[in-house]
């Protein structure tokens, strides 16, 4: 599909979805992703281009690494579609992928998103690290093959304490935030209840989950000094799964961000039901976000676009 003259939203990724390397194709071949980069760099006191060469899987793994790196390479995938002339009619992130998308739909600079995407880590790390301490390091996972409805049934039935479901992704994936013995303990429960897979998810933290609140309470004052803006284009939250209207009600929303579940497939399909772009692009890096929309059966194609190699199919540029 040549995307130039299509009406595309811009999806974008979250934790979970880094890899060494990520975003250098695009620096290599982009000034402007370049001053991104040196952006990014000076916003959060780490060398972006070092640390994205260099950083092994652990190291990327800490949420006060991957959150803005992951920012980056979103928002240079983006930036790399700009200056071919690709612009989004709308937008949405998955969990981090949020922040991106803010970013693209004019609410806040891409300054202040990298600084928010690093505070953010750094609250959440923090509130992780203290959580691990003497019980084991806490995380998430997805449960595959039983429906969101069943699984917040069976969290109900259980009441496993600090346990609770983080991400509806589809009909088929439910993801579940919690401590090291929650996790341990309902990976067998689930399991007998006929789940498919229990993933355990390369995250740092029981994220979108109340063991979150502290991290919230060290976020918001980073948060209340962010200038927040009016949206440019459709932009769609993770909390509602409705559009965002305001950049007040952005603001609101961003802080329960980070302490409730993220609603995607409801986000989806309220995406789909808006019928105002011909294609969805995956911009930034992995393609975990294109194998959910597939789960939807829409006629509108979501499409991987987080490297200089798919972004050259997707316009029919070969060269």
């Amino acid at each position: 599909m040549d995307i130039k003259n299509k009406k595309a939203a811009f999806l974008f990724p979250g934790q979970g979805a880094q890899y060494a390397g990520m975003g250098l194709d695009f620096y290599e071949q982009s000034e402007r992703v370049k001053d991104l980069f040196s952006l990014c760099s000076d916003s959060t006191g780490m060398d972006m281009k070092t640390l994205l060469g260099t950083a092994d899987e652990e190291t990327l793994k800490r949420t006060d690494v991957s959150q803005p790196a992951i920012t980056l390479v979103n928002l240079a995938a983006a930036a790399f579609l700009g200056e071919r002339g690709v612009a989004p009619v709308a937008a949405a992130g998955f969990s981090l992928g949020e922040y991106a998308a803010l970013a693209a739909a004019g609410v806040v600079s891409a300054e202040d998103c990298f600084r928010l995407a690093h505070e953010r880590g750094k609250a959440m790390q923090q509130t992780a690290d203290e959580l691990a301490q003497g019980g084991g390091a806490p995380g998430m996972a997805a449960v595959t093959g039983l429906s969101p409805e069943t699984v917040i049934k069976l969290l109900a039935e259980w009441r496993i304490e600090g346990l609770f479901a983080a991400n509806i992704n589809s009909q088929k994936q439910t993801v579940v935030s919690g401590t090291a013995a929650a996790l341990m303990q309902a990976e067998p429960l689930f399991k007998a209840a006929g789940a498919r897979r229990f993933i355990r998810l390369a995250v740092a933290g029981p994220f979108h989950s109340p063991l979150m609140d502290r991290a919230a309470e060290r976020f918001k004052p980073f948060l209340d000094a962010a200038a927040f803006h009016d949206p440019l284009i459709a932009l769609y939250s993770n909390v509602t799964a409705k559009p965002i209207t305001s950049g007040a009600e952005a603001k609101r929303l961003a802080l329960r961000h980070i302490v409730s579940p993220v609603q995607w497939a409801a986000e989806e399909k309220a995406l789909i039901e808006s019928r105002g772009f011909d294609a969805a692009l995956e911009t930034g890096p992995g393609t975990v976000l294109t194998g959910l929309w597939r789960t939807m059966e829409s006629p509108i194609p979501c499409l991987a676009a987080g490297t200089v190699q798919a972004l050259a199919t997707l316009m029919g540029d070969q060269g």
